[in-house]
């Protein structure tokens, strides 16, 4: 059990004081986890270091569900990590499955808000998440740049990267957020248009590897779907993305699904 004063273990006898009636002045995050669970060893220790980072603003409370069948099966608990928000005494919001940490992040703040100190607190200790450029001003940005290449330059290196750019930037218009994007494929994992999105979003957002891993799966389950969409991402994010080991490895892992 982690040291924090913000993170417990609750059990069905003392949910009810730990978690309902404690939401009434604080939220409290509920991580529905097992032991065996791989993807629940992931998102435990982001879960902890967010819920750390609103110094007391938000609580997690974690549940064994080996140990407390009944309590996760109250809450229609059906596959893990299942993750719920309570305030107020209410669930009001939840997500199953490991999340990257920005995600995490963009799901708690849609409910919770820090008070002033407890914000500059968080700013000294720990790195602010970086604020996502909306899709439109990131191809207003991209197209200013593209335009300003000389003619000789139209088809270099740097202009393919800022059409493709663009047109991720495009792809995100109108699109869910991440936690809506991971409840879709969770539900549906046959789901491409929404795991296509989620590669998008979360290349945009700085999780490459994360969102190449979508596309991957796209291409491994389904290698023509929409036209052969997930290898023309796959070959549009290494062209934008600086890490080369990145872009090597995954280069390696879509030639050994294509041939």
């Amino acid at each position: 059990m982690t040291a924090s004063t913000h993170v417990f273990d609750t059990t069905e006898l003392n949910f009810e004081a730990d978690v309902i009636r404690a939401s009434l002045t604080t939220p409290v995050l509920v991580d529905f986890w097992a032991a065996w669970c791989g993807p629940c060893k992931t998102l435990t220790p982001i879960l902890e270091k967010v819920v750390a980072s609103y110094n007391g603003a938000v609580r997690l409370a974690k549940v064994d569900t080996d140990a407390e069948m009944q309590l996760a099966a109250a809450f229609g608990v059906r596959s893990l990590p299942t993750v719920v928000l309570v305030k107020d005494g209410q669930m009001v919001d939840g997500f199953m499955g490991a999340l990257p940490e920005s995600a995490v992040r963009e799901f708690l703040q849609r409910h919770i808000v820090a008070n002033a100190a407890e914000e500059q607190k968080d700013t000294e200790a720990t790195p602010a998440p970086a604020e996502i450029e909306p899709p439109e001003r990131a191809i207003d940005a991209a197209q200013t740049e593209l335009d300003a290449l000389p003619p000789n330059l139209a088809e270099d290196a740097k202009a393919k990267r800022l059409r493709h750019q663009i047109d991720f930037a495009r792809a995100l218009k109108d699109a869910p957020d991440l936690p809506t994007l991971y409840a879709r494929v969770e539900q549906n994992p046959t789901d491409h248009v929404s795991r296509d999105l989620l590669g998008v979003r979360l290349l945009i957002e700085g999780e490459a590897a994360a969102g190449l891993e979508e596309f991957l799966h796209i291409l491994r389950t389904q290698r023509d779907w929409n036209d052969g969409q997930a290898k023309k991402r796959l070959i549009a994010a290494f062209a934008t993305l600086d890490d080369e080991d990145l872009v090597g490895t995954y280069r390696r892992k879509m030639a050994s699904l294509l041939f």
